[in-house]
């Protein structure tokens, strides 16, 4: 392949692709990154004030969805009632960004409930991400974080649950 005879002169070669926008990123902690592509690699250095302190956003539990209203028995598909719910949340909760974390109650394995509170945390991504909210992180915990005893139907019902963390 012969060079183009402008290259070899000035000893620089061009690279067409597509054009990137530097833009910033926000982490799970809340923590903003601005995010480069200078053509040869990607990176990402931390937003720091002035100071040097990072840009970091709060997050609080912004809403906490019970799973028996949203999915039925060991299923991650949501109803279409839950799904209506869920997008007038993310429509008018206003956050920059969410996590959205899944548990369960402990009837089933470890392995088992950590998979389905996975798959039911991604299932209410989509559909914020289908409203226009921006999604930080998807968890899955199982059954790692009760809110109450595993002991009681009513005690289960509460572990049963997809909360939604707003970063604001």
């Amino acid at each position: 392949m012969m060079a183009d005879p402008a290259e070899a002169q000035s000893g620089q070669r061009v690279i067409v692709g597509e054009r990137y926008v530097p833009t910033i990123w926000v982490d799970p902690d809340g923590c903003e990154h601005w995010v480069m592509d200078d053509g040869w690699e990607g990176y990402m250095t931390p937003h720091v004030t002035r100071q040097g302190i990072p840009v970091c956003r709060r997050g609080n539990v912004c809403g906490v969805m019970n799973s028996d209203q949203l999915f039925a028995t060991d299923s991650a598909h949501i109803n279409a009632q839950g799904r209506a719910r869920l997008m007038d949340f993310f429509r008018k909760t206003n956050a920059i960004s969410y996590i959205i974390t899944g548990h369960t109650d402990s009837r089933a394995s470890d392995e088992y409930n950590l998979d389905l509170s996975l798959r039911r945390a991604n299932s209410v991504a989509r559909v914020a991400a289908q409203s226009g909210a921006r999604i930080a992180d998807v968890r899955g915990y199982g059954e790692r974080m009760p809110k109450a005893p595993n002991t009681t139907a009513a005690g289960m019902q509460q572990n049963r649950r997809v909360e939604i963390i707003c970063i604001r």
